[in-house]
């Protein structure tokens, strides 16, 4: 039995529905429950107007349940995760003292687990001089650290599919480029963009490199690698990934460039910080998210690295060994079979960053919602026709029966 596109859509909205209302049921953050709530109401209105045919009302309930609500009351009334508050704190830090990290901390909340660029986005906090306590809404709006990784997020992802597919509107609705407001009110983003979004400017960094290196511009994939390797380390992946698709596309020259300019900025974002005080971002950048810091990490959901981890001294080498042989199988498919496309080379990030996140010695499964969020991504910006992205051409299936149109960076057509 086949199901119709609209049973499915429908099917759809009530699974996130049901997973948005597992919230309220066993969370025990409030953010999280009013989340849930809210977005399941969000999620289960969707289901009905696409049940009847309004398919952009349902995508309109879904953002606004799942997205505008939530993340508006929580930004206004003060609430969210810890992850926002030290953002904030790393900033007014950096504006008072040059330093981004509280020396010796003795509690949970006193660690900093970012790298020097996630500090940026606790600027705006600090320059409003709001404390979160009887600010005004302007204060509280404009200086929470969430509304400023969202802007990260939608920026860069606009700007890498102005890239991808010039400007376009991306198709009609029900194509791929409705998948992209769809994966804004899904899950996979609403939860962290209400919540915390600490991970959101990571992903949208790591998506505008891949498209910029599809489209042959080192320079510019190598600037937003610097950007995301600056935000925390678990960007490192796709500096790689980039790479090998910039190599077989553009060829080895424009890798080279495209390394060259993420290693040099991210030194020229992290090298501070790390002179100013090493031992601290040692201590807190990567001893306290791999659990060898004085005060243990809370990410410590049953994935298969923390379970070994927890095992004593010898399973936590064990998953350092199998994390680094699965970056090795990574790094060398990279090299056997380079990707070619977006698509291609988003999965790759995507299934590196599962392998890492799965293998870690500590780790959350709100984690693997990068991994989810770059595969939806690519798709959400193919371009029908498009079938890969070799040498500087695009290359369209004849059947498409589209004209033949001049290249003019690479001396290619559109055939």
């Amino acid at each position: 039995m086949t199901f119709s596109r609209t049973a499915r859509w429908t099917a759809g909205w009530l699974l996130a529905a049901a997973w948005a209302l597992s919230f309220p049921l066993f969370s025990s953050l409030a953010p999280h429950r009013l989340w849930g709530w809210c977005a399941a109401a969000g999620y289960l209105g969707a289901a009905a107007a696409t049940a009847f045919g309004r398919r952009r009302a349902a995508l309109a309930a879904a953002l606004l349940g799942a997205v505008a609500v939530p993340l508006l009351w929580l930004v206004l009334t003060g609430q969210g995760q810890s992850e926002v508050t030290v953002i904030e704190r790393s900033g007014r830090l950096l504006l008072e003292s040059g330093r981004l990290y509280v020396d010796r901390p003795a509690h949970v909340e006193e660690y900093t687990p970012y790298l020097p660029g996630m500090a940026l986005l606790g600027i705006p906090r600090a320059l409003l001089g709001g404390d979160g306590g009887a600010d005004g809404w302007v204060v509280r709006l404009l200086g929470d650290a969430r509304i400023w990784c969202a802007a990260v997020l939608f920026g860069c992802l606009g700007a890498a599919r102005r890239l991808l597919v010039g400007g376009t509107g991306g198709g009609p609705v029900g194509g791929p480029g409705r998948l992209l407001p769809v994966l804004v009110a899904s899950p996979v983003v609403a939860l962290p963009l209400a919540v915390s979004g600490v991970d959101l400017p990571l992903a949208g960094l790591c998506c505008l490199a891949l498209a910029a290196a599809a489209t042959g511009r080192p320079v510019l994939a190598g600037a937003a690698l610097a950007g995301a390797c600056a935000l925390k380390w678990t960007a490192l992946p796709a500096v790689a990934v980039a790479v090998a698709l910039l190599a077989v596309c553009r060829g080895g020259r424009a890798a080279v460039r495209c390394a060259l300019v993420a290693v040099g900025g991210t030194a020229l974002l992290v090298l501070p910080a790390a002179l100013l005080q090493p031992a601290e971002l040692w201590r807190q950048v990567f001893a306290f998210p791999t659990g060898r810091a004085e005060v243990p990490t809370p990410a410590s959901s049953p994935l298969p690295g923390h379970l070994l981890a927890g095992l004593g001294s010898w399973g936590w080498y064990l998953t350092v060994g199998l994390l680094l042989a699965g970056g090795l199988a990574v790094a060398l498919s990279l090299i056997a079979r380079p990707p070619r496309t977006v698509a291609a080379a988003a999965d790759r990030l995507a299934l590196g960053l599962t392998l890492a996140f799965l293998l870690a010695p500590a780790g959350r499964f709100g984690y693997l919602a990068l991994p989810v969020l770059l595969s939806v991504w690519a798709r959400s910006v193919a371009v029908p026709g498009v079938s890969r992205v070799v040498t500087g051409s695009f290359r369209l299936r004849p059947s498409d029966g589209l004209p033949r149109v001049r290249n003019e960076r690479s001396g290619g057509h559109l055939a």
